[in-house]
């Protein structure tokens, strides 16, 4: 049910789809829980993904949902991508007390945990509402545990046009398929989230650096994107989803870092988008830059066929393996 108080964030599944219990110790158990939740699912053999999973999601009771293997990211079996849990919160939020005068401008997500491959609940609430713009929230539990939560904020349209001002020139054309080399982080395309979206990478970025290494300039590193899945099967993902859903792949676009010698893992993302994407391909052109403290910041700017629509920013942990 929807979250209707301050007070209460638990959403519950209708009977015979019941979360699993609560994890009461360290992470190393909660791991373990969710991995013998994973293997509920059949195996993926390579370069089958497609032809298994119709969807990112399947629905799994009154905002409850399971995630199945096309959700998996790159860093662990047992966690999702970034991706999917995000256009999921906001979906979340914008069919909580629609307001059709208002449009979700700008989501903040918040990653305070992996989120498992398994079943996850969604509640949602209004903070601050208003005429002209509104915030609400969601938050998204697995196990008993809040992992992720969502604030986005609502604007309202104008009744009369307003001046367009675009971000930059509008992009190149797409690359044909195989024109480049991706980023090694993306070498797992058979399978889990990777496998579940098409990757056109601007050819001649040169590669991120490995360990060694010296100080050096942050590039900009460019890939146009595609679901090959929709978020849930049978249904028409929004533009703010439906970018959600590539966006925080922008700190794997734009990987200043061997994903063989480091880890980068963001624990938000941020997407602000002036005006909805036209078309089934987005661009990603991402930028990271990297403290020597292991704190890094990937930039990245949103743009469809016609132009740039939006920009995300995700903050990073970054460490050696």
């Amino acid at each position: 049910m929807k979250r209707t108080d301050s007070g209460s964030r638990r959403a519950h599944c209708e009977p015979g789809h019941a979360a699993g219990p609560p994890v009461k110790t360290a992470d190393a158990v909660w791991a373990r829980q969710v991995r013998v939740q994973a293997c509920a699912w059949p195996t993926i053999l390579s370069g089958n993904i497609r032809s298994v999973q119709q969807a990112f999601y399947e629905p799994a009771g009154h905002d409850c949902y399971v995630a199945t293997p096309a959700t998996v990211g790159p860093w662990s079996p047992d966690a999702q991508h970034g991706g999917p849990p995000s256009a999921l919160a906001a979906r979340a939020l914008e069919q909580h007390q629609p307001d059709e005068r208002q449009r979700l401008a700008r989501v903040a997500i918040d990653i305070l945990r992996p989120v498992p491959v398994g079943k996850v609940s969604v509640t949602t609430r209004t903070i601050r509402p208003g005429r002209r713009i509104t915030l609400t929230e969601a938050v998204m539990e697995a196990d008993g545990h809040e992992v992720l939560h969502a604030r986005g904020w609502r604007i309202e349209r104008p009744s009369v046009p307003v001046p367009e001002i675009a971000d930059g020139e509008a992009p190149g054309p797409l690359p044909a398929e195989g024109d480049s080399k991706p980023p090694s982080i993306f070498r797992r395309d058979d399978d889990g989230y990777l496998g579940s979206i098409e990757w056109r990478f601007t050819p001649g970025t040169p590669p991120p650096a490995g360990r060694g290494a010296g100080p050096t300039q942050s590039r900009v590193r460019a890939a146009w994107t595609r679901p090959r899945i929709p978020l849930l099967a049978d249904e028409d993902a929004s533009p703010m989803s439906r970018t959600l859903l590539v966006a925080d792949s922008g700190s794997g676009v734009g990987a200043a870092l061997a994903s063989t010698d480091f880890i980068f893992i963001n624990v938000d993302l941020t997407v602000t988008v002036p005006r909805d994407p036209v078309g089934e391909w987005l661009l990603l052109e991402a930028t990271t830059s990297v403290g020597s403290s292991g704190t890094g910041l990937a930039m990245t700017r949103l743009s469809d066929r016609r132009g740039a629509f939006g920009r995300a920013l995700q903050t990073l942990l970054v460490a050696p393996r």
